[in-house]
């Protein structure tokens, strides 16, 4: 049995070694006829000796049992986005922001794959889990379906523990034999590659999975100096030493016109590549400059990625109507012939306000371009006038509300529908409660909003939390089962939990989002708290101008009913976040921070002056209170010592902090 284990192992050895040299470098080396006899030969092997079958045989990659649902999993590090960018002046603005700060930076430049973000996480060399980026903090766990993708080793050469990142993929030939395939059986095409692969790799079925071909690009690492790399084009290197599928056309650039020149060489090149791309990435390259630059709360502030102007159609503009948000805003929308724009089939755009389409001279009848702005959302370029027969109908703002007759009332360059009876702004209303950014009842989906509102049991905010009283009336709904039901009461009870700015953020305060709602939380603590507060209060916090503290007053003023009721159904009116103090060293203060420190790493200071009611800063300028400098600072120190700011080296910090 010893010599069967063995002579499978050598079998399993020999056809990844092969997979890997075909799928991840392009450089096959040995034929189709001898991969095939190896496959055969294991196959039979494993056929006799199930019992022996390698977790990494090429066999298993077909796809394993079906599953009931993605699981979640939280990343090691947060899957933060990119921001982007669409033109050369908004590139030569983010080189000159780096070479600020940065002396003489280089950069790497790549393509931008136009597919899914994956997270692979390998221990000891074996591949233990594959998750999207979801949220960024949790994606879903989609482990089976990537051991399906010939490139992604399952394992790896070394025994290492690591974690890398990449995007999966579909390759245009394969879109095209897959369109091919379900045009024979009369199933719906897939649009493109993107869509296809996005889709593919969500099947709860690996089977489906394995045979849509998909191909991944490995591009980042997060731990970099774990492995005692410098820079992001070592790390490139390095997780192709590893066998992982890295992009040959990355590129080192020196300055501003290198970047532009790879730009222009992608833009020429994209249509003949044989994947689809959207844009470039451009990231600094030294990784203690990455460092030193930082991040926002959404982006890293040493990359960017440019996005390829979008590409437009014509298509005609059948109609506009007009449709009702939570806040009673009424916006003109497109009503189109229908084409397809970057691989999705458009028939609707929004048309914004009055404004936009007298200024535009939209009319319906018109023959339109339309494009995707960013490849993302839909717009109206222009209408094309020379295309006109005179039987076009101008546009005309309406004066009454779509849904209740109301008259609109104008303000500023919008109109809105005033009527708190708006059964459109209740329903907005109520999806915006449930949100995830807000309340978080995730089972809770428009669909069924509208449904319930409908029935006459969800027509306010309290109605959510007394859904279980309906239980059997919601059943008695098509496709309202018994797990679905409890799913969506168990998400409803939860959210009694949320900490004060999630409710805050959900009540639909005019002009309060996420940000403004986590401030009011961490100033008043507490709701009563809150509502005792007068608008000169609030137009002392930083933040909160003389209109939103207005709104914010004239909200409680109207809506102490509501308060009261929710108080009464366990919702939670507590800011659950860190308390904030006062301090004279900090609170009001805004700080820059550059080097290194012995006792403390810069997001824990950043922390400590956030705790403290201080501000910080990535740049230096005439508005910075304090620049607390380390060992081998940057820049910043020469910009400050030139501005004659105030400096607290690590002494002068070690001592503030001991006194607080």
């Amino acid at each position: 049995m010893d010599d069967i284990k063995k002579e499978i192992e050598e079998l399993v050895y020999i056809l990844n070694k092969a997979s890997e040299e075909y799928y991840t470098y392009d450089n096959p080396t040995m034929t189709d006829q001898e991969y095939d006899g190896y496959m055969r030969k294991l196959e039979d092997l494993e056929a006799r000796y199930p019992s022996l079958i390698n977790p990494n045989s090429p066999t298993q990659r077909v796809g394993g049992d079906r599953l009931d649902e993605f699981k979640k999993i939280t990343h090691q590090k947060p899957m933060l986005s990119l921001p982007d960018v669409f033109n050369e002046d908004e590139i030569k603005d983010f080189e000159k922001r780096i070479s600020k700060v940065i002396e003489k930076p280089v950069y790497v430049c790549e393509e931008k794959i136009d597919g899914l973000s994956v997270s692979l996480v390998y221990e000891n060399g074996l591949l233990v889990s594959a998750a999207t980026r979801g949220n960024g903090v949790v994606g879903e766990d989609i482990t089976e379906n990537v051991k399906t993708i010939r490139n992604v080793p399952v394992k790896l050469d070394q025994n290492i523990s690591i974690e890398v990142r990449g995007e999966i993929y579909m390759n245009k030939k394969t879109l095209e034999l897959l369109n091919k395939e379900r045009e024979k059986k009369g199933e719906p095409l897939l649009q493109n590659c993107r869509n296809a692969a996005a889709g593919s790799i969500r099947q709860l079925d690996p089977k489906i999975t394995a045979r849509r071909n998909l191909d991944v690009w490995i591009y980042h690492l997060p731990n970099p100096e774990d492995y005692g790399l410098k820079t992001h084009y070592e790390a490139l290197e390095f997780m192709k030493s590893l066998g992982f599928k890295t992009n040959p056309h990355n590129r080192l650039a020196y300055n501003i016109n290198d970047i532009l020149k790879f730009i222009d060489d992608t833009g020429n090149s994209r249509e003949d590549l044989p994947y689809d791309i959207d844009g470039v990435v451009v990231k600094v390259n030294d990784l203690e400059s990455q460092k030193e630059l930082g991040y926002t709360i959404k982006f890293p502030r040493w990359a960017i990625a440019y996005k390829f102007p979008a590409k437009e159609v014509l298509t005609k503009l059948k109609d506009i109507i007009f449709t009702v948000g939570r806040t009673g805003q009424v916006t003109p929308n497109a009503v189109l012939e229908g084409a397809i724009v970057a691989g999705s089939f458009i028939q609707r755009a929004t048309l914004h306000n009055e404004e936009y389409c007298l200024t535009k001279d939209l009319r319906i009848g018109d023959v339109v371009s339309i494009r995707k702005a960013g490849d993302v959302i839909p717009e109206v370029v222009e209408a094309k006038l020379e295309r006109r027969n005179g039987s076009e109908i101008p546009f005309k703002m309406i004066d009454k509300c779509p849904m209740c007759g109301s008259e609109l009332v104008k303000k500023g360059a919008d109109y809105f529908c005033v009527s708190t009876k708006c059964p459109a702004r209740n329903i907005e209303s109520l999806i915006h409660f449930a949100e995830k950014e807000a309340m978080n009842l995730e089972s809770v989906g428009p669909e069924f909003i509208e449904d319930f509102y409908n029935l006459g049991i969800l027509t306010k905010i309290e109605d959510f939390y007394n859904l279980e009283n309906h239980a059997q009336e919601i059943m008695f709904e098509d496709g309202y089962g018994e797990k679905s039901l409890n799913k969506m009461l168990d998400t409803i009870n939860k959210s009694k939990n949320n900490s004060l700015e999630r409710l805050l953020f959900g009540l639909g305060i005019p002009g309060i989002g996420k940000k403004k709602a986590i401030i009011l939380a961490e100033n008043y603590h507490n709701i009563d708290n809150l509502c005792l507060a007068t608008q000169e209060d609030l137009e002392n916090i930083p933040d909160i101008g003389e209109i939103l503290a207005k709104n914010v007053v004239d909200y409680f003023d109207t809506h102490k009913e509501l308060i009261n009721n929710l108080k009464e159904l366990g919702i939670n009116m507590e800011f659950k976040g860190e308390a904030k103090f006062d301090n004279e060293e900090f609170t009001g203060k805004k700080f820059v921070i550059t080097g290194t420190f012995a006792e403390y790493s810069r997001d824990e200071l950043k922390s400590i002056i956030g705790k403290y009611k201080g501000s910080t800063s990535e740049s230096v300028s005439k508005k910075t209170d304090v620049v607390i400098v380390g060992s081998q600072p940057g820049s910043k120190y020469d910009k400050a010592l030139e501005l004659g700011i105030t400096i607290w080296n690590e002494e002068k910090l070690m001592k503030v902090l001991s006194e607080l």
